[in-house]
This record gives structure tokens, sequence and C-alpha cells, in this order.
């Protein structure tokens, strides 16, 4: 996972370690720990160690912005695929500090920052970043896998940040009503594994015509399911073959639609 990286609606993933713990009925099937225990590494909990890594690996964004700039375009980063950057951990601040100011000076990288635990963001994040707006390359992103964890996005409203939701795994049909007003993009996807909660297509068509509705761009990502997790977008229904990205930078949104 970096450069180039397999999940669809980013363009890289970067993680400042690896490992966390699970915190709500999303995490059930969490592919992050999946893929770490495959590797051999144990560092799920609140007991285990995380994983970090050296300065090759935190060069590697420094590369990308270069690259982007050289190009003229923005380019996004998931940060965040194996780890949950807001986990209240003393042996993560170090790591943490340093991805602040890794984001502060890769201005070409749009930095999507996605997490279950939004309620620690205004204790971690650097308090100049409180102080006005964040960075203009800094979106702030929560999973609401069912209507139970709407309080997540109602943390997200006291930044002054772009705000995006990720419905993945969506387990329940979810009405985001007023809450709408302050999202920017929403990304929607069925849950994957042994054992996968089936996915209602109802419930991703519904989100699609809420966010419709509110004029959000919308990315449907998988069906979801196993073995199969259904994530080619040509055996969908075609009216849930939609992958729009927010239109934080022309020249990065045509090169995706293209």
């Amino acid at each position: 996972m970096g450069k180039d990286s397999r999940i669809s609606w980013t363009d890289n993933t970067f993680n400042p370690w690896w490992g966390c713990t699970k915190v709500s009925d999303g995490c059930k099937l969490c592919y992050a720990q999946t893929l770490a225990k495959r590797t051999g590494f144990d560092i799920w909990g609140d007991d285990k160690p995380r994983r970090f890594f050296g300065e090759k690996h935190w060069q590697e964004p420094l590369a990308w912005n270069k690259q982007a700039a050289a190009k003229g375009i923005k380019e996004t980063v998931f940060c965040g695929s194996m780890c949950d950057v807001f986990e209240l951990r003393g042996d993560l601040d170090k790591e943490r500090c340093r991805l602040w100011k890794l984001i502060e000076e890769t201005p070409n990288l749009i930095w999507l920052l996605l997490t279950k635990r939004p309620e620690n963001i205004q204790t971690q994040v650097p308090k100049n970043w409180l102080i006005g707006k964040l960075p203009e390359n800094v979106w702030l992103g929560v999973t609401v896998e069912s209507e139970k964890y709407f309080d997540r996005v109602e943390f997200l409203l006291e930044m002054n940040a772009n705000i995006f939701v990720s419905c993945e795994p969506l387990i329940s049909n979810i009405q985001f009503e007023e809450l709408l007003w302050s999202i920017r993009w929403m990304i929607v996807g069925g849950e994957s594994g042994i054992g996968a909660r089936p996915m209602d297509i109802e419930w991703a068509r519904d989100l699609r015509h809420q966010c419709g509705f509110f004029r959000i761009p919308y990315f449907f990502k998988q069906l979801g399911g196993f073995p199969d997790k259904q994530d080619r977008i040509e055996e969908w229904p075609v009216d849930l073959q939609v992958q729009q990205f927010p239109d934080w930078d022309y020249k990065w949104r045509k090169r995706h639609d293209s």
C-alpha cells in the first residue's frame, strides 16, 4: 500500500503505523486486522504493540508531493487504511506529530483522514490547526456504518474543515437528513470477508438519492459479500455504477473520470 493505491477512491495510501483496537459494529470483519495477521503481525487490541516504520517509509509522501507538483495536479492520500490516526495511545504521539508536519510539507497532496474516533481530533491535531480553518489539504472523514454512529458526524461539525463520510461497511439503512448539509463527499460499500453481513441494495440506492438531492458526490465502492466482494463496476446495477469525486481540483477529478 502506497503509491497507486488499490483502494478505488484514492490515489495513494499512507499509514504512520499499523495496528488498532476495534471500537464499533463496523470493525467486526476488519480487513486491516486480517491483512496484518496474514503478514505475521499481532498488532490488534489495547494490549498489543503497533508496527512502526523507518525513514524510507516517511519519505514516500514527499516524493508523491514533488511528482504531483511537477504535473500541476493534486493527488489524494488515504491516511489510515491500517490504523486510526486518532487512536489515543502514548506510544503513537511521536508518530502522530510527525504526520502533522508531513501533511504541512505536502500541499500538493489531499490528505483524507478517516476515523472512528472523531471525539479525539481536537486534542490531537496541532493547536494552530484549530485557529481558523484546517490546512486546505486536509479532509476529515468518519465511518458511519449505521444511524447508531451519527454522533461521529456531529463531532466533525465542531471543526472548520471539509467533511466526508464512509458508509462502509453499510450494515443498515441510514437517513442522514439535515446532517447532509455539512457533508462534502460520501463513500458507500458493502461488507466483505467470511461471515460478511449482507447489504440491502436499497440502502445503497437510498443513500444515492439522498446525496443527489443535496448535490453531494457519491462514490459506490462495492456490493460486498464472500468469497467475491463484487467490486467490479460493470457487474453492478446500472443506477449504482456511480463513482463521483469532490471538485477539489478539476485536473485531479478529470483524470479519474477519463
